[in-house]
């Protein structure tokens, strides 16, 4: 395994086959790595687990899908592991790379986070992701459908509906694209006291984790972002990003034009612990606080909605993108 992304793919082939507890198919493998951030549909899945029965790693069973071998379960505990730790920071960075939205003209491609549910629970989890972006739960109101047999490469499972969202990070890629340095550096659970960030409840280095931190808060069901909505009090997903201290200036600036295109949610901008709510910042350095895009998707999970995010997914042209 030679090519870093194709080997990052095959491991996670390999985790998600050892943790099944009978053989698994193409299909349930494809839907599963959805649900942890790898935008790979059932024929891709198929090509990988090709690669893995060449190689020994993993074992057909006729229809019924594929079980790790003993040899592969071996290169996936040992000399795989410490490859995973790196991921979720590498893919970040290739997306910041690849965001050129321009807040003045409004055109060029955002991150997004991609989330899918039941065709059948779509027009509720609509009007509470309306209601969520009119309380200020988004970084913005727009969004993109995907239907299960659109040809937009992404990955839709029968019956579904995929929603993309902009995601925060977008911030990053708009802050380097002019210039600035920029680095993710925690995703975690905020305390929220009469509508205003008071302190983290729990922090992510986003470089010491296979699992995109937000992610993790979301599976663990952290939030309340309904309650926020509703009485001002409460917890949503929110995640820091870091700056040289002496650009921050130049980043207001950025962020400002960003806010007035529409695309906002900054909570607050410092160089301490007491400015970030708790999350340590280094010497010379400054932390940009935001309330993350999935907070929508959070308020949805919480109304009793079953939904599968990814986030941080893919760059999109955000004028393919419709106002909620």
């Amino acid at each position: 395994m030679t090519d870093p992304q194709i080997q990052r793919k095959l491991i996670e082939i390999m985790r998600v086959i050892s943790e099944s507890d009978k053989p698994i198919g193409a299909r349930n493998i494809a839907d599963e790595l959805q649900s942890r951030g790898y935008n790979l549909g059932e024929r891709a899945v198929r090509y990988h687990l090709r690669i893995l029965d060449e190689r020994g790693f993993t074992e057909k069973h006729g229809y019924s899908g594929r079980t790790i071998t003993t040899f592969g379960r071996k290169e996936l505990d040992d000399a795989l592991i410490g490859d995973r730790l790196g991921f979720v920071i590498t893919k970040i960075e290739e997306l910041i790379y690849n965001t050129d939205y321009d807040p003045l003209s409004k055109e060029g491609n955002v991150i997004v986070n991609l989330s899918t549910l039941d065709k059948d629970d779509f027009d509720n989890a609509l009007d509470v992701m309306k209601y969520a972006a009119s309380g200020g739960m988004c970084i913005s109101p727009n969004i993109k459908i995907f239907e299960e047999d659109s040809d937009s490469g992404v990955y839709v499972p029968e019956g579904s509906v995929g929603i993309a969202t902009v995601c925060s990070i977008t911030y990053d890629g708009v802050l380097l694209r002019n210039g600035i340095p920029v680095k993710p550096a925690y995703g975690g659970i905020l305390e929220m006291e009469h509508n205003d960030p008071v302190q983290f409840r729990d922090l992510i280095s986003y470089s010491g984790t296979s699992i995109d931190p937000v992610k993790i808060f979301m599976i663990r069901h952290a939030t309340s972002v309904l309650d926020v909505l509703d009485t001002g009090n409460g917890r949503i997903l929110a995640n820091i990003r870091t700056i040289p201290s002496s650009a921050v200036e130049k980043a207001k600036d950025v962020l400002h034009q960003l806010e007035a295109s529409g695309i906002g949610n900054v909570m607050n901008i410092g160089s301490s612990a007491y400015d970030l709510c708790g999350a340590p910042v280094e010497e010379g350095l400054s932390g940009i606080l935001v309330g993350v895009g999935v907070n929508m998707i959070s308020a949805v999970e919480e109304a009793g909605i079953l939904v599968s995010t990814s986030p941080v997914s893919k760059v999109l042209d955000y004028k393919k993108m419709s106002k909620l």
